[in-house]
């Protein structure tokens, strides 16, 4: 297949901090210690974090401290706990229930703190004081850290990207997925009076100091993953409005800098609103009601950041003015307002627990580009869409890597998985049937983490057929499945059955052209159906091709 160069790195990219990758897939304790949950992160549950950061733009210089309220869930109590955080940055000291200073070492990125027995179900506080010169990002979002850069004017523009990196790039915390503050976070940011402080959720205090400073504190009630809490500093101004959805009205604010918005305002709205109701009608209601809607601008090009999306498209359609697809499609609409608010239903809402099934989050907001464009333009439009987008497809290795080591799979997780969605709606056929699926999984799984093989179940279960070996080709090999086609023109049947695919793989395909409609289930033996009149037989291997994720062959005997 075709590559295209600006394709493939676009979507590798797009929403993931891409990291270097271990070829040889080879993991090290490092690893292990911050991809799996270790008996130091196993006794307790993160309910809150509270966060204050005073950054300095001149001196790339941070100090702050994290604030962790949690509760003790294992009654077996391993006497230390697991706090991440990844240099230059250092922890200072650490408090237990504003009055014991607790004892701790550190191994590499990972802070063994000691800590006393604690009661079956009872609540505590930590409170970790950190400081240093932070990783800077140097290319972000694709790589992460803070960023101090300067607008247009000159003057200092801050912010940070986190994920794959991990937050602890840049603050103290349990830094795992599967672990969210049930209770929600705040984040304050003492900055010069100058400057703006943007966080996500919603501002609930402002504080004036005596030394030019102002501290700006956002609170978010919902869960959140931790890359999610992100500060964005700078000249920012605010226009608000609102917006009619399903659970009533949705609170729109868009931060953008201040000579930027005259063209905000003659832009983002209409972006905004196109977004929500294609995604409202598919997914359902927006996750995050109480914690409201923003897009915040930003120097790099945008991130899924909760209630909290950044933004740096240069109010343009597309990726940065290119359209993955080839179509022309992907030109007429902003790709990061789409794509990255996407994610507050697929990512944000739904989160997955290991970054191996970060397919969860990225396949499936890859294809609500598709179902964006299913609901403005049809359906015709958006499976021509998603056929384009294919040109990016690498299946240099599988999209789901080893577990529990923090490894990430495939960039094909974007475009692949978003194929193999397109793949199952079309072998379902009842789109009121995958919408509610879609839907429903947004209900059942709010605001929860969740293993890979929980989505599957739940798609499989609710369309009434067991498509665990579908998923299984599709994320876990580099195989195109090859869908096999003899013509039996003596005796009017079509023969059929599938090679290059794994033991077990029965994807049902569903053929319609024109007037001529089949429903078929092929395996690795061959199989066949009758129909009229072979000279009708009218579904081109394209077609074919063009509503599935598969190679289609047309065989002149079965021997072949």
């Amino acid at each position: 297949m075709k590559k295209h160069i600006l394709v493939a790195i676009g979507f590798i990219l797009f929403s993931f901090q891409i990291q270097s990758q271990e070829s040889d897939l080879k993991f090290t304790h490092a690893d292990t210690l911050r991809g799996s949950i270790t008996p130091e992160r196993a006794w307790w549950n993160v309910l809150r974090y509270d966060i204050l950061v005073k950054p300095d733009f001149y001196n790339k210089y941070t100090s702050g401290y994290n604030i962790i309220t949690y509760k003790v869930i294992q009654d077996t109590h391993v006497n230390s706990m697991q706090i991440d955080l990844q240099e230059p940055l250092k922890i200072d000291s650490i408090i237990l229930d504003n009055s014991e200073t607790l004892k701790f070492n550190r191994e590499g990125f990972v802070y063994h703190v000691e800590t006393p027995k604690q009661g079956l179900n009872s609540e505590h506080e930590v409170k970790i004081y950190f400081s240093g010169k932070p990783h800077e990002a140097i290319r972000a979002p694709w790589d992460g850290g803070w960023t101090f850069t300067k607008d247009d004017k000159g003057r200092p523009w801050m912010t940070v990207t986190c994920q794959g990196l991990g937050a602890s790039i840049w603050f103290p915390n349990k830094d795992h997925q599967s672990d969210e503050p049930d209770l929600g976070a705040s984040l304050t940011m003492r900055v010069p009076k100058d400057l703006m402080a943007i966080a996500n959720g919603r501002l609930t205090e402002e504080t004036k100091h005596n030394d030019g400073t102002m501290s700006y504190k956002w609170n978010v009630d919902n869960p959140i993953s931790n890359y999610c809490i992100i500060p964005y500093i700078g000249h920012y101004k605010k226009f608000s409005e609102q917006y009619t959805g399903i659970k009533g009205f949705l609170d729109l604010d868009y931060w953008v800098l201040d000579y930027n918005v005259e063209k905000a305002k003659n832009y983002m709205p209409t972006e905004v609103h196109n977004m929500l109701d294609a995604f409202e009608y598919w997914f359902g209601p927006y996750p995050f009601y109480e914690d409201g809607y923003k897009l915040v601008e930003t120097e790099h090009t945008g991130m899924e950041h909760q209630s909290n999306v950044s933004y740096g498209n240069h109010y343009a359609g597309g990726y940065r003015g290119r359209d993955g697809s080839g179509t022309g499609l992907g030109l007429t609409w902003d790709f990061i307002v789409i794509h990255e608010s996407g994610h507050e239903w697929f990512g944000n809402n739904i989160t997955s627990k290991d970054l191996a099934d970060m397919y969860i989050h990225e396949s499936f907001t890859n294809y609500s580009e598709t179902l964006f464009l299913d609901y403005n333009y049809g359906t015709e439009a958006a499976n021509d869409y998603n056929f384009g987008l294919r040109n990016g497809i690498q299946n240099d290795k599988p999209i789901i890597p080893p577990y529990g080591v923090n490894a990430q799979g495939s960039g094909d997780m974007y475009v692949k998985g978003g194929n193999m969605l397109h793949t199952i709606r079309h072998s379902i056929d009842n789109d009121k049937l995958f919408k509610n699926i879609l839907t429903g999984l947004n209900m059942t799984f709010h605001n929860k983490t969740v293993d890979g093989s929980e989505i599957q179940k739940y798609i499989s279960d609710k369309a009434g057929y067991d498509y665990s070996y579908v998923f299984k080709q599709y994320l876990t090999t580099t195989q195109i499945p090859k869908l096999q086609l003899y013509v039996d023109g003596k005796n009017n049947k079509i023969h059929y059955r599938y090679t290059n695919c794994i033991e077990g793989f029965n994807l049902p395909l569903v053929l319609k052209e024109q007037n001529q409609y089949i429903k078929i289930v092929p395996t690795l033996d061959w199989q066949s159906v009758d129909i009229k009149h072979t000279n009708q037989f009218l579904f081109t291997p394209w077609r074919i091709e063009y509503m599935y994720f598969l190679n289609v062959e047309l065989v002149k005997t079965m021997e072949q």
